[in-house]
């Protein structure tokens, strides 16, 4: 399947609005899937399943968000994630832009780097 940045936006775009209730305005690629979107974290499975379906793709668990990073002390200690972590988030998750976050690793802010750009750019190398 080869499809173009805006045809994945857009199907992405649609994922969200089924997955979470919101209008198409409010899936911009800036977007962040929880804070600006309201996605919970049963959210999350139903996103998944449902990008599996529209670009039929396989996406292992834990692949596109990996929240179990942060229950690993070597990668988050008191409320912030360590250089250790910040390495492990990048490898497991290229897809994200984490340069902003690793200015400032707060564990509550890492939900920021989860964006519908985000999730276009993990779609897009799945697809490739």
């Amino acid at each position: 399947m080869s499809l173009s940045d805006e045809e994945i936006f857009e199907k992405v775009q649609e994922v969200m609005e089924e997955a979470l209730g919101v209008d198409d305005d409010e899936v911009t690629p800036e977007a962040t899937i929880g804070e600006d979107l309201g996605a919970e974290s049963i959210d999350y499975l139903d996103i998944s399943f449902r990008l599996e379906k529209t670009f039929d793709i396989k996406i292992g668990e834990s692949e596109m968000f990996d929240p179990n990073v942060l229950s690993n002390e070597e990668y988050a200690q008191d409320g912030v994630v360590t250089e250790a972590g910040i390495a492990a988030l990048r490898e497991k998750m290229p897809h994200a832009d984490l340069d902003k976050f690793a200015a400032d690793p707060q564990v509550d802010k890492l939900g920021d780097v989860f964006t519908v750009d985000m999730v276009c750019k993990f779609v897009k190398s799945k697809i490739s």
